[in-house]
């Protein structure tokens, strides 16, 4: 068995093969537990080829074979040379720089008011000009790999939150705003309080060793993943935050054991524990989740995924006895033991499907993410779960290269529970609840909210399109006073010149409301602000490997 490395979660190949998946050209993919290895893609595409050869010649076959040639370009850099066991070999994945300018006053509190900019590793922006540039690489040898992501980020300063919006917002979690010792307030990652700095330093977007045993690849260090089937945020954990530094298990090829997969088809699991960074109420918690996802036919998966974020300073310790009282609790504590050492921690329970619907298996696929706080599954408390129901058009009718996506998001039950955001994301103890270093490292909605994104897309080629797309946030009144409004519009081009030099630009028109903004007490009529984002991104793929 040859080692493989993670495909990063913003890669161009996931919608791709989705786009694939949707158009009935492959079955083994799992979109609810990315990311996948290069390994594994290039197993799952060996169905595309045979079915591309079977298939009459069809506008959704023509679309299929370009998107299939694309995938198969860039994976089979890995496979040239030498085909010994432990031949070792290196590779710069990319190299990349983007450029973004910002107009305007961006937000940038997903555990608040809410993002200008979802889903891009949290990395640190405001008004005026950005820029991001890094690669990519990794080295391998038999079962082992190496590899890491780095950027250098430059990102100038920002008035950032009055003292008393600031404070407003911590009043609203019961979070000390002063520090009795020093008589200063609290520096909270989750509130960007100004003035905030101009920053220009380097970031590790990913850095781990993995080592293949039995399909299961085991490794330690800062990783991506992405649990969920939805596009456009994933409940459990997506790229919206930095990666946390963790261990991971991942099952990377589907499993079949006989009898069980009879019932249950094959399925995939995956295993992760890691510390958090940036939680003051308490200090340097840690989380673990794990996650099973099945495919009973060809057309249908689903997978029970349940995350805990337990520990920290001045409440309970990290060790193993912490750990595996958390790992194995599945019922409601007292007041006393949460208060106490013995604390499972934060629960929450998720679960997701995909499914390709009858008579139209080729064009509609329909999908949902979910998850629930102090539940084992929502399942069993549908009426207490967050949810984001989506549909996917793989081809319009009468345009073969026109897709079309929509996501509804919510994370705003009918219940009492989630007045106040006091349900999703957060918790009495861990009132810090679902961030790393401020981030919400779930779903960019973050809590009590509602919203929606959509996408059309024109593909040029298989990894060449034109895209429109939408956004909306709502944040409850009862959670942040007044409440938060955003909507924003992009148009995004993606062009390759040549094969190795890849062309991203996007432009982004954004209006937001929040009448707590900025003065921490809500006035009316609230101000309306407008933003515009513009970013361009030019990336080498580098085709070249070397052999050692």
């Amino acid at each position: 068995m040859m080692g493989s490395p993670y495909i990063s979660v913003d890669n161009w190949m996931y919608p791709e093969v989705m786009r694939l998946y949707s158009l009935g050209y492959v079955d083994s993919v799992f979109l609810g537990l990315r990311p996948w290895t290069r390994a594994s893609l290039s197993h799952m595409l060996e169905e595309t080829a045979a079915r591309l050869e079977d298939d009459d010649k069809s506008p959704a076959a023509d679309e299929a074979q370009g998107i299939y040639e694309s995938l198969r370009e860039e994976l089979d850099k890995d496979m040239e040379g030498p085909c010994l066991r432990m031949q070792g070999k290196a590779r710069i994945e990319s190299a990349y720089t983007l450029m973004r300018g910002i107009t305007g006053t961006p937000l940038r509190d997903s555990y608040y008011l809410g993002q200008s900019i979802v889903n891009d590793y949290g990395r640190p922006y405001e008004g005026g000009f950005n820029n991001y540039s890094g690669a990519s690489g990794y080295a391998s040898a038999g079962r082992f790999v190496l590899y890491a992501r780095g950027e250098f980020q430059g990102v100038p300063s920002a008035a950032g939150y009055s003292s008393a919006m600031s404070q407003t917002l911590s009043n609203l979690d019961q979070i000390p705003y002063i520090n009795p010792a020093t008589g200063l307030p609290y520096n909270q990652a989750t509130i960007p309080q100004g003035p905030i700095s101009s920053l220009a330093n380097g970031r590790w977007m990913e850095a781990y060793i993995s080592a293949l045993f039995a399909n299961h690849e085991i490794s330690l260090g800062k990783q991506d993943a992405w649990l969920g089937t939805a596009m456009g945020g994933g409940f459990a954990y997506s790229n919206n935050a930095e990666n946390i530094y963790s261990f991971r298990i991942n099952r990377v090829e589907p499993l079949h054991i006989p009898l069980l997969s009879a019932l249950t088809g094959p399925f995939r699991y995956d295993f992760m524990v890691g510390s958090l960074k940036g939680h003051t109420d308490p200090n340097s918690p840690w989380v673990h989740f794990e996650k099973v996802s099945f495919k009973p036919t060809q057309n249908l998966e689903f997978g029970f995924e349940r995350t805990v974020i337990w520990g920290g300073k001045g409440h309970e310790p990290i060790t193993l006895h912490t750990f595996l009282q958390s790992f194995f609790s599945f019922q409601n504590v007292t007041a006393a033991v949460k208060n106490s050492t013995k604390d499972p921690g934060a629960r929450f329970g998720q679960f997701d499907f995909a499914y390709r619907l009858p008579f139209v298996r080729r064009w509609l696929t329909l999908y949902s993410d979910s998850e629930v706080h102090d539940d084992v599954s929502p399942i069993d408390a549908p009426r207490r779960a967050a949810i984001r129901p989506g549909i996917y058009l793989s081809h319009v009718p009468g345009i073969p290269k026109l897709d079309a996506r929509l996501e509804a998001v919510s994370t705003d039950p009918s219940i009492s529970n989630s007045n106040g955001g006091h349900f999703m994301y957060f918790e009495a103890i861990q009132r810090q609840g679902y961030t790393n270093k401020g981030m919400i490292f779930g779903d960019w909605i973050g809590r009590e909210d509602k919203g929606g994104q959509a996408w059309m897309t024109y593909h040029l080629s298989g990894n060449e399109w034109l895209q429109v797309s939408a956004r909306n946030q709502k944040a409850a009144k009862d959670f942040i006073p007044g409440g938060t409004t955003i909507d924003d519009l992009t148009f995004r081009a993606v062009k390759r010149i040549k094969r190795d030099l890849e062309v991203d630009g996007n432009f982004t028109f954004e209006h937001w409301k929040a009448p707590i903004y900025p003065t921490g007490t809500p006035t009316y009529p609230a101000p309306q602000h407008t933003v515009t984002t513009t970013n361009i991104q030019l990336t080498w793929f580098p085709s070249r490997k070397v052999d050692f």
